[in-house]
């Protein structure tokens, strides 16, 4: 029988202090993005805000306070806004395939045609990076990622659906090679997972326990703290 012993549903998690840095807007927080084949949760924890989310459908801005659960399915842009401490817990589809490649940024169009030039922009300094200077490019990739943001929010509200929908083609293109690797980890986790809980329906249907017997019990620290991420300083795990 297959056997999955990954979070429920191969769903990720981790915990997010947004952002407080004021953008050209004058709004405080994370960097406007969306994912391409991942949905994505916030269950709030602490302080207040909100998060504006633009679809071919128009733009929205949802509250944000703790005991809030809102989520977004494939294609949402989505921008956190921090009024005040914002604090959530992420749940994210996939195996938390969103912080691990699933995200194409708002970037203004220039620099999402040419590949090399949206990974200049969209990545942070790896290696040993002093934290001041991780922070200095986080920041400007959130403003950079505003700037996009804020012209595909003006087209939309003035019903002109051409550049969001320019962006999702681009966004596309942008992450068609790594689609392979993609689908590795959804073999072994959500495609997993449901086949693990078809097997243990059938067993029943035969009047079979013995998958019970196989149960086993999991527990995790986070694996690292105040991660710089798209939308704010993360607490992450390995699962």
């Amino acid at each position: 029988m297959v056997t999955f012993e990954g979070l429920p549903g191969a769903v990720a998690v981790s915990h997010l202090s947004v952002y407080d840095w004021p953008a050209a807007d004058g709004l405080r927080g994370g960097t406007p993005h969306l994912h391409l084949t991942c949905s994505e949760g916030y269950v709030v924890v602490g302080g207040s805000g909100s998060v504006q989310t633009l679809t071919a459908s128009g733009f929205r801005e949802t509250p944000l306070t703790p005991g809030a659960l809102v989520w977004f399915t494939p294609g949402a842009v989505h921008r956190l806004v921090n009024d005040d401490g914002l604090r959530v817990i992420v749940l994210m589809q996939n195996s938390g395939l969103p912080e691990a490649g699933d995200a194409v940024l708002t970037l203004p169009p220039r620099c999402l045609a040419d590949p090399d030039v949206y990974r200049a922009a969209a990545t942070l300094p790896g290696g040993d990076a002093e934290e001041v200077v991780l922070e200095r490019a986080a920041r400007a990739r959130r403003d950079l990622a505003v700037e996009g943001f804020l012209v595909l929010r003006e087209a939309v509200e003035g019903g002109d659906p051409e550049p969001l929908a320019a962006f999702h083609r681009a966004a596309a293109a942008l992450v068609r090679p790594r689609t392979p690797e993609w689908r590795g980890r959804w073999e072994q986790g959500a495609a997993t997972a449901v086949a693990a809980t078809a097997g243990q329906l059938d067993a029943l249907d035969r009047g079979e326990a013995g998958h019970l017997a196989d149960a086993r019990v999991h527990a995790e620290r986070p694996s690292a703290h105040g991660r710089f991420g798209m939308c704010g300083r993360l607490d992450v795990y390995r699962t």
